[in-house]
């Protein structure tokens, strides 16, 4: 099952795998050690950010190692950017309408 971007980084433990691995790859029991939840918990977050395709994982010797892969992001990017020159004009002219209001 192929999962939604915007899905995976809706949940804040994952949006802290993300920034955790974004620094530097790390084994599966590095990641859970930085979080306050069971390990079956943050397995179940990484198994959502690999099938969205943040995350991948590779086999080291005995270790399974997570590494950030941030490509998905931009279609985060994208959406939020046809709305930025939007949000831009309403908020410059909601300063300009505040600015010309007697005080």
């Amino acid at each position: 099952m192929r999962r939604d971007v915007f899905q995976a980084i809706s949940d804040p433990t994952r949006r802290e795998i993300i920034q955790l691995l974004a620094g530097a790859p790390r084994h599966l029991n590095a990641v859970a050690e930085h979080f306050p939840i069971s390990r079956p918990a943050v397995s179940k977050h990484i198994r959502i950010l690999t099938e969205c395709g943040l995350i991948v994982i590779k086999q080291q010797g005995r270790e399974r190692y997570c590494h950030a892969d941030l490509r998905p992001l931009r279609e985060v990017r994208d959406w939020t950017a046809r709305y930025e020159v939007f949000w831009n004009e309403k908020l410059d002219a909601l300063g300009d309408f505040l600015a010309g209001e007697p005080g």
